[in-house]
Formats: C-alpha cells, structure tokens, sequence
C-alpha cells in the first residue's frame, strides 16, 4: 500500500507529529463529522506540543544543569524565609527578561547550587529560557583558552545564546591576573543584556580576593548588583542536617 501522499507532504514540511498522527486523525475526523478547521487545529496543536517538549529536553541536555538537583529534590522548608517569600517571583522568570541577576550567598552547604540549578531547570521547563550552568574555575579555563587561542570573542558569542549563564562557587577561583580579567570582560560583555546567577562563599566586601585589584572589584561589583535579586542563605548547613538524620536512621 503507497503512503498518503499528504502525510509524505507533512514529512517533507518537517512536520512528523503531523506525519504520525495525520492517519488517526483523519479517522477521528470523519467519525464525528469535524469541519477542516478542527482537523487542521488538532494536528498542529499536537505538532506544536511535541515541538516544545523536543525544545526543553534539548535545553535541559545543553544546560549542564546537575541531573540530582531538581525540584522534587528542593527541600523548601529548610530555606531562609526570606527566600522562600522570593521564590515565586524568581519562578515566573520575569527577571531573565529585564536581564536582572540572582547573587546567592552564604558558607558552604547551605543548599546555594541546588536552590539557583533547581532554579535554572524551571526557567526551561516552564520559559524555555536557554540556561547554561558551570563551575565559575571552569567557564575561567574555557575564556583563558579562548583568549590564548585568539577566540574570546567567539566564546563570549556562543555564551551570549543563553539567556542565562549560572557560576556556580565563584570565591573558588585561582585569582590570577589573567583569570580575573577574563572573568570581569564576560560578566561586563553581560551587564543589562543577559542575567548571571552567582553562587559564592565570599560576601562583597571580600571580592577583592577574586579581582585583588580594588578598582575591578568596584566594577564588577556595581555592575552584578545593580539590576539583581539577592539571596542571603544564613540558615543551617543542610548537608550537615542531612548527615544527621541519616546518622540517627
């Protein structure tokens, strides 16, 4: 039996979902008498809905985001109050288009990375926000390389897809001249166009152990802050929490 020439057509459009479902469609159609315009609606409702979740899992697979750090995962009430009273309005992503940032502070443990990856991952699921996350020493040895290779510009291209870029544990950079400059010229090529999301370990007042030089650190500094949301998590250590309870388990 020779394929319905339509169904070739939707393919060759590079509508599958289309494709696949045109047969069975087409069937449900003239069993309850639709008009065109409701075989048409069904068929690219059902292709736009497989178009959006092939976008996410693609978003999610580029992202970096850790797989174990997802919402399900979040123990909300063991965050600040604070920040729980944020959390909605960082949910609804508005921030990402006025290209405002999300600073998160606090000593190690405290559950920084998994509150700003959980973050991140729902401004794909639910925004279909490009995001990309990285460790701040590695984005550093892939500008470093970038710069030595003559590309930093192409790099800083690349990065600029994503609407969102998280570094995560920037006090942990090596702090070299070369680093610290690399580092300001992405978060400056970023200042009012894109958001960063920024966990680290260090308060402002100690940034100059990133930078060292004190007028760098103003300038990055002023720039971070004056479009962002800070996120101050003075709450107990949760993996410390964490061993416990499995300790008394």
């Amino acid at each position: 039996m020779s394929a319905d020439p339509l169904a070739l057509l939707l393919r060759s459009f590079k509508l599958p979902t289309m494709a696949k479902r045109y047969p069975e469609t087409l069937a449900s159609a003239q069993a309850q008498g639709w008009d065109c315009r409701r075989f048409l609606l069904d068929l690219c409702e059902a292709e736009a809905a497989d178009r959006k979740e092939r976008r996410r899992e693609r978003l999610l697979k580029e992202s970096g985001l850790p797989s174990g750090k997802t919402l399900g995962t979040l123990d909300e009430e063991q965050l600040p109050a604070k920040i729980r009273r944020q959390w909605p309005t960082l949910l609804d992503g508005s921030f990402v288009e006025r290209a405002e940032n999300v600073l998160a502070f606090g000593l190690p443990g405290r559950g920084k990375t998994h509150f700003l990856a959980v973050l991140g991952r729902e401004l794909i699921l639910r925004h279909e926000y490009p995001v990309y996350f990285t460790p701040t020493f590695k984005l550093v040895q892939q500008l470093l390389a970038a710069k030595a290779a003559l590309k930093l510009t192409s790099l800083l291209q690349r990065l600029d897809r994503y609407h969102v870029v998280i570094l995560d544990d920037i006090g942990y950079v090596q702090q070299s001249r070369e680093e610290m400059e690399v580092l300001f010229t992405f978060l400056a090529e970023r200042y009012e166009r894109r958001s960063v999301m920024i966990s680290s370990n260090l308060v402002f007042s100690q940034w100059d152990q990133i930078f060292k030089d004190p007028l760098t650190t103003m300038a990055a500094v002023d720039r971070l802050v004056h479009h962002a949301h800070i996120l101050e998590f003075d709450n107990q250590s949760i993996r410390a929490t964490q061993a416990k309870k499995r300790t008394k388990d």
